[in-house]
């Protein structure tokens, strides 16, 4: 298995397009072996875009090709928001089937649809053992739907992408599926055989005060905290707090809810971070941007650039540790569009530590509206958030 990335600031895209693949010609074999594209484009080239995937394809004529518009793409393990920029990322993966898929909203199975009617959708099967990459327009999708449908066809499977970004409900997102550029719904790739993404999902959050249990809830407000109201606790837990917890309460506070209670550690990994809504002022129940419900367990969180840092490098080594010599080939790296130089005032913050964590393999990938990631064991859409998809062989080579 053989990766390679490459990242062109050039003004004009089909001399970008050159440069992207003339990198990646240094890192592989034969180019003529890749059989998967991830392609990333700014939204500075306006309609020269349309004629994106055509050239791709023409480069890589034997690969699957996805890909979408981003605010800002990663290449090369580089971060690029503000110029015109492109992002290639290309895999040589023998032994690894892959099967692309275009989900619009009209042909979603409904929620009370078998799994069998997601596996004909996407031509999949669920004996293959895919993991999948995926990539949505967000104003035409239905995120949580579809990682639901997905979670429900495919569990167990790994899937991780995000939704593009760049435009706007009135200029839409670009999505790439080989040589057609589409505008709406999702696409994706169903990686199987040979191959097993493992995924890491940094929240970017530290939690604060201690976790307490739901006591009484109501759709996604919760009306009690270790029988207390929420603004009780949120009170005590600030004045308990160090000056700075207390101006990040202030501006940054969000609501870790445990997934696997059994699984909690100090960091927030074992948390679904969500946002803070609002609060009655008459009851003290806070609305967080999840639905909850009685006995669940919870802890407030807080989150700043050091924070994010700090979160993001105890995961990767956390990954690190686990995968042993089990060496990842290449990466996809699908961040927030408030983190980069939004959030810690300069580029490469979070390229950087992954190089210095992880190796320098091919990394590429975009900044997204919405990250998509597992979270023990079920796929979310997240905010803030950086996703990584780590590509390696499911057996060692000879």
């Amino acid at each position: 298995m053989q990766w390679g990335s490459g990242l062109s600031r050039h003004a004009d895209l089909n001399v970008a397009l050159d440069e992207c693949t003339a990198s990646i010609s240094a890192q592989v074999d034969d180019t003529d072996a890749v059989s998967f594209v991830a392609v990333f484009t700014s939204h500075h080239f306006g309609s020269e875009v349309d004629a994106l995937p055509a050239a791709v394809t023409e480069r890589f004529p034997n690969a699957i090709v996805i890909g979408c518009s981003g605010s800002g793409v990663i290449g090369s393990g580089r971060e690029e928001e503000e110029a015109p920029a492109l992002s290639v990322t290309a895999g040589v993966m023998p032994g690894v089937a892959l099967n692309a898929f275009h989900v619009t909203r009209d042909r979603m199975p409904s929620p009370d649809a078998p799994p069998d009617a997601w596996h004909a959708l996407l031509g999949v099967p669920p004996d293959v053992r895919p993991d999948f990459i995926v990539l949505a327009e967000p104003y035409t999708t239905d995120g949580d739907a579809l990682l639901a449908g997905l979670d429900y066809a495919y569990p167990g499977a790994i899937k991780v992408g995000g939704l593009a970004s760049g435009g706007g409900r009135f200029s839409p997102h670009s999505l790439v599926l080989n040589g057609a550029m589409l505008r709406e719904g999702a696409v994706g790739v169903a990686l199987s055989g040979n191959i097993v993404i493992d995924s890491v999902v940094a929240q970017g959050c530290r939690p604060i005060g201690d976790p307490m249990h739901i006591t009484d809830a109501e759709q996604n407000m919760i009306e009690a905290l270790d029988g207390m109201p929420p603004m009780e606790c949120l009170q005590s837990i600030y004045a308990a707090a160090s000056p700075r917890d207390q101006d990040l309460m202030r501006h940054n506070l969000f609501m870790g809810i445990a997934m696997d209670p059994l699984e909690l550690t100090d960091a927030a990994g074992g948390y679904l971070i969500r946002n803070l809504l609002g609060v009655n002022q008459e009851t003290g129940a806070l609305a967080v941007g999840a639905l909850v419900r009685e006995g669940q367990l919870v802890q407030f969180h807080v989150r700043d650039a050091q924070t994010s840092g700090e979160d993001l490098q105890q995961s990767l080594a956390t990954y690190l540790d686990a995968a042993g010599e089990r060496i990842a080939a290449g990466a996809l790296m699908f961040s927030c569009t408030g983190r980069g130089r939004y959030l810690y005032g300069k580029p490469d913050h979070d390229t950087d530590i992954f190089r210095d964590v992880v190796g320098g393999m091919p990394l590429g990938g975009f900044f997204c509206n919405g990250e998509i990631g597992p979270v023990a064991g079920t796929t979310y859409l997240h905010g803030y958030t950086s996703s990584f998809a780590l590509f390696r062989p499911r057996t060692a080579p000879d």
